[in-house]
């Protein structure tokens, strides 16, 4: 089994999402759209290749993929069994806003 590391980018995403959907729906949707993008990842623990590799970022050093949960696209590399969860991506943004993700 590997194991999962969110990055501090990673979990501030998940925050922003909580709050925006907190204050424009409600927080039990919040809370619910979180806890599903969180269970998503746990798939990874046992098939961290599962996910499609990310073309956007195919010039990094690491090799990124994603899995999509609703709209949000959940970006990870997988080195050393260790998945780490980088970034929690709208998927309703400009796509190029990928660019400035940090290795």
């Amino acid at each position: 089994m590997e194991i999962i590391l969110w990055s501090d980018s990673a979990l501030a995403d998940l925050e922003e999402i909580f709050e925006y959907h907190r204050i424009k729906a409600s927080p039990d949707i919040a809370r619910s759209l979180v806890k599903s993008i969180i269970q998503k990842t746990q798939i990874l623990e046992s098939n961290p290749f599962v996910g499609v590799k990310e073309p956007l970022l195919s010039d990094r050093p690491f090799e990124y993929r994603y899995l999509i949960e609703k709209n949000y696209k959940i970006i990870y590399r997988f080195n050393d069994n260790l998945i780490r969860i980088n970034t929690v991506f709208d998927c309703r943004q400009n796509p190029n806003k990928l660019e400035g993700l940090k290795d």
